[in-house]
């Protein structure tokens, strides 16, 4: 699985090419869990064997990717016909602010995709979290969702980062009528390595889809992975890369992921 997860970031290092193509004026500790009421649920995500084709994991990806930025890119060339054909001056007002929104929205979800999907910072076994705030806010920026960044700024193992920023994406996808997402860490290591990551969804209606469990689990419904289901899926993976266990607690508008090394859950068991 490991060999697996190298090839897709191999593959998906194109990301890093593409995204400096373009010239930046452009591109213009402790954990405090949610009280716990009578129906909540936590739920232990177990990994199994299942796997995808590395070549096909690499396609759903660049799906996944293509489809965040489509949107924003068909906006883009809307606003340049405008002006190739609107003599007024109001509605070429209207094309230039139009065109200047949807850049920056195609590079805030270029950037976010190429720390979270990408070979961003290969060259090195960290990544600053900074970046990952960075672009995590640069992500929701001007939306209904909002973003409390509770991480200390560390060096810490890329795929910690990269599996902040997927739980990120899936706490987003939690809280479609918005609401806020919070990021938190335990404390790190002289490495940078965290013991536990969590990400919290609260927001009017919050749940996981009823599909995201399994996937976060490694154990996608008919054994097939779709675009749609790649995500949460790679998330799991991610999880693995960085020997991380994933838990689900879900309670009335309210969804928190929590990612911890198999041996602090054990210490913890015990310890209880």
């Amino acid at each position: 699985m490991r060999r697996e997860f190298s090839s897709v970031c191999e593959a998906l290092a194109l990301f890093d090419h593409f995204v400096n193509l373009f010239p930046a004026k452009m591109w213009a500790r402790a954990m405090h869990l949610a009280p716990r009421i009578a129906d909540s649920s936590r739920k232990r995500m177990l990994m199994t064997d299942f796997a995808l084709d590395a070549l096909d994991l690499a396609a759903l990806l660049c799906s996944r990717v293509c489809h965040d930025v489509i949107s924003p890119v068909g906006a883009i060339v809307n606003g340049l016909e405008v002006l190739e054909d609107e003599k007024d001056a109001e509605m070429r007002d209207i094309a230039f602010d139009l065109i200047k929104k949807s850049a920056e929205t195609a590079s805030a979800r270029l950037q976010f995709c190429r720390l979270a999907f990408g070979a961003a910072g290969s060259a090195g076994a960290s990544i600053d979290t900074g970046e990952a705030e960075k672009v995590a806010r640069g992500l929701f920026a001007d939306q209904k969702t909002q973003i409390e960044w509770r991480a200390a700024r560390v060096l810490m193992p890329k795929n910690q980062v990269k599996l902040i920023l997927n739980l990120c994406l899936i706490a987003a996808a939690a809280i479609p009528r918005g609401g806020v997402i919070t990021v938190t860490t335990g404390d790190a290591g002289a490495s940078g390595d965290a013991l536990r990551l969590r990400v919290t969804a609260q927001g009017p209606n919050a749940k996981l889809a009823s599909h995201t469990p399994s996937l976060l689990a490694g154990a996608p419904e008919h054994n097939a992975v779709d675009a749609h289901a790649i995500q949460p899926f790679y998330t799991s993976l991610v999880a693995k890369a960085a020997d991380m266990t994933l838990e689900v607690v879900t309670e009335p508008d309210f969804v928190a992921i929590e990612a911890f090394h198999a041996s602090d859950r054990m210490g913890a068991d015990v310890a209880a």
